[in-house]
């Protein structure tokens, strides 16, 4: 029997494992999952669990309850991938080998890799909300803040959702103004980008945003080190920023995995170097990759890994066929960005055309508004909590292209 092996059960695994199941349901190939953690969290929730909108609670569920019967799931560290053996070693010692590698292994935040960060403030008065632990003691914090210097930080480009960050900002506005405490709370945004976002459109939009929502954004900042005595984040060229409140977004890298097993891009973000287009490995030929843990210039977003998946499973099978790779993943992402107050708007674009205005899915109707903050907008922000637990996960098919479409969009 041949064995495909797939590392990481979050959501890219996830959905890799159902897809596969379906699609080769025969007595060839096994299909084995590996994560270290029974528990399945719904990462998008924790935006919303520091402002009340999600109870913890709802956003973890059992992995095994979203991975077909027939599919092995060992709850186990991996601790070294051995590709030119074909096979994983786990931190029990176990030996899986495989024919088929699948790479899911996702990204971190690490804080501890910026001084000071992790510090003696640490979920104190500087918080995360990119983990679970994070969002919940940032919630308790928020309820009993008195008010002050909020400053969100990213600390590096390549994160998480990278929109996550903005909507943050736009939700803390709502949050104090309906407490009656807004004119209390000054709320700065410190991005390393020369803006508010890396595309222009989006960047323009979101930018006049922040400007009638008086969140003032300090770009170009490139953060060295967090002073907790003086309560200061320190650039590379000395700049300073004050805060009372810190929500920090960490440095995000790889599986620690990734570094260990030299399996790392360049950068040292313990990345795995994918072939943009088709996700196998640019070094083996056997192993494939989706998700978070690629290289690739595309967002690390749900998303993304949704269309990853629909093109994966036909270069898998390809591959197992001895047939060239001819599905080609284009780099497509889609992102709702809550912008307070039970609105939010929504971008849509891939590797060649950044996000532009008009109407989605579905052209003329919507009903969704593109680069238009809209109540539609956020309707379907919250309705995607049930997509992803019934559909998304389970490798359903949704009703929203793979590849981007042009339809219904507006461009120059």
């Amino acid at each position: 029997m041949k064995k495909i092996l797939i590392l990481g059960a979050g959501t890219a695994g996830t959905m890799m494992a159902n897809k596969l199941y379906r699609t080769l349901n025969n007595q060839v190939w096994e299909i084995t999952i590996v994560d270290k953690d029974e528990n399945h969290y719904y990462q998008p929730g924790y935006l919303f669990v520091p402002f009340g909108v999600y109870k913890p609670e709802e956003l973890v569920k059992p992995k095994k309850d979203f991975l077909p019967k027939g599919v092995k799931f060992l709850i186990n560290e991996v601790a070294k991938i051995k590709p030119e053996n074909n096979h994983v070693l786990l931190r029990d010692g176990t030996l899986i080998t495989y024919d088929v590698l699948i790479v899911a292994t996702g990204t971190v935040p690490v804080p501890e890799d910026t001084e000071g960060l992790k510090g003696e403030l640490w979920y104190k008065d500087i918080f995360d909300f990119y983990t679970y632990e994070g969002a919940v003691k940032l919630a308790e914090k928020l309820e009993t803040w008195p008010g002050g210097n909020l400053v969100i930080n990213l600390a590096e480009t390549i994160i998480k959702c990278p929109v996550a960050p903005l909507e943050f900002a736009f939700l803390a506005d709502a949050y104090f103004t309906e407490k009656g405490m807004r004119e209390k709370v000054n709320i700065t945004y410190v991005t390393p980008n020369a803006g508010a976002f890396t595309k222009p459109k989006a960047t323009a939009m979101l930018s006049k945003l922040l400007e009638e929502k008086h969140i003032t954004v300090i770009p170009d900042f490139y953060l060295m080190s967090v002073d907790n005595e003086r309560k200061m984040l320190v650039s590379y060229d000395e700049k300073e920023v004050p805060f009372d409140l810190l929500v920090s977004v960490p440095v995000n890298k790889g599986d620690k995995v990734i570094h260990t097993s030299n399996l790392g891009d360049e950068d040292g973000l313990g990345f795995v170097p994918t072939d943009k287009h088709t996700l196998q490995s640019k070094h083996y030929n056997n192993m494939f990759v989706i998700g978070d843990a690629t290289n690739l210039p595309a967002s690390k977003a749900g998303s993304v890994a949704h269309f990853e998946a629909e093109i994966l499973i036909e270069n898998i099978v390809s591959f197992i066929n001895g047939q060239p790779l001819e599905a080609k993943f284009d780099g497509h992402a889609n992102c709702f960005i809550e912008t307070g107050h039970g609105k939010a708007t929504l971008i849509d674009f891939n590797y060649d055309t950044e996000p532009l205005p008009g109407k989605f899915p579905f052209a003329g109707i919507g009903p969704m508004g593109l680069l238009k903050v809209n109540r539609a907008n956020h309707l379907g922000k919250l309705a995607f909590r049930w997509v992803y637990w019934h559909l998304l996960l389970t490798g359903k098919k949704l009703p929203v292209t793979t590849h981007m479409s042009m339809a219904g969009k507006i461009s120059d």
